[in-house]
């Protein structure tokens, strides 16, 4: 039987970012998971597609146990919403991630070039105007350039409700249940929060930027009709499959740790935000495993700057 594998590539960094920023002023941003966009009834399609992209770069960090590293990412999501009404949509949601590791001082390196991949179907549904519901089924895939794809799929559901308290206070509790490679299955609660704490200073649960991964805590001042201003953090763990091919074939990284981050959002459009941010990951985490999941090696690293823009558009 023939395996499918992570191609052997080396990313060009330079090459990376001048197409990429080229992208990012010429063509639409993917939005994934994020739900069809609260349009007037009377307005509203039956399809509403999206896209979110976004590129980061975390600047040149040291690690406790000697070297040094720095990471450009980037996330690519597209998304086909079915709507049915303002309050009740079920989608199809495709991602693609890229996480370009480069190390100095570091013999063997550990690993290079990460390659995400996600598929996922986003539901959102209002049962009356003070209860609502979602749930976001999702299948992933996390591995280094030439590690076997079979190898490195996960999947996992996100669900949970929240009930408004009002017109400025939604609040409600969920749940996250991922399988993890050669690792015990990880349940976490979600909190689902959107306050309205004046009519321009939001405190809500958010996506946050482009190349940031998974669901935050944002503070959001609506500072214009075009601008606005996001004071964000999260908790971010990425766990992969290694390449095969290497003294530790087929073992397992792990990078975790706490960005915090502050970005400006300009709509460029009804349906369109450009946005640029910039932060610090807290924190650091990086652990090498065997293929059974054995710890090989672990070490802190020095707080991470980083600085990204990104581009979403829905219609």
């Amino acid at each position: 039987m023939t395996s499918i594998r992570f191609s052997h590539f080396r990313f060009s960094r330079g090459l990376f970012q001048s197409t990429l920023l080229t992208c990012l002023i010429s063509t639409p941003l993917l939005g994934g998971d994020d739900p069809a966009p609260i349009l007037p009834d009377a307005s509203i399609p039956d399809w509403v597609p999206s896209v979110r992209l976004g590129y980061l770069h975390q600047f040149d960090t040291d690690l406790d146990d000697g070297g040094s590293f720095s990471v450009d990412r980037i996330n690519l999501r597209l998304g086909i919403n079915r709507v049915f009404d303002r309050e009740r949509s079920i989608g199809l949601s495709l991602g693609y991630g890229l996480d370009a590791y480069d190390f100095s001082d570091l013999h063997p390196e550990p690993w290079s070039d990460i390659h995400r991949f996600s598929l996922s179907v986003p539901i959102r549904w209002a049962i009356d105007d003070q209860w609502k519901l979602f749930a976001i089924p999702t299948v992933r895939s996390s591995a280094e350039s030439g590690a076997g794809f079979s190898d490195s799929i996960t999947g996992g559901f996100f669900g949970g409700f929240s009930y408004a308290f009002g017109d400025h206070l939604r609040l409600g509790p969920g749940i996250g249940v991922l399988s993890q490679l050669e690792d015990s299955t990880s349940v976490f609660p979600i909190l689902i929060i959107n306050w309205k704490i004046t009519d321009s200073l939001q405190l809500e649960t958010g996506r946050g930027f482009g190349a940031s991964r998974g669901p935050g805590l944002n503070l959001v001042w609506q500072a214009s009709a075009d601008w606005k201003i996001t004071l964000g953090s999260r908790y971010e763990k990425l766990r992969f499959r290694l390449d095969d091919d290497t003294s530790n074939p087929d073992g397992i990284g792990e990078h975790r740790g706490i960005p915090v981050y502050l970005g400006a959002s300009y709509a460029t459009s009804r349906f369109s935000e450009l946005s640029v941010y910039a932060g610090a990951q807290f924190s650091g985490e990086m652990t090498l495993e065997n293929a059974s999941g054995k710890r090989l090696s672990r070490s802190d690293h020095d707080t991470a700057a980083f600085a990204g823009i990104a581009w979403k558009y829905g219609f």
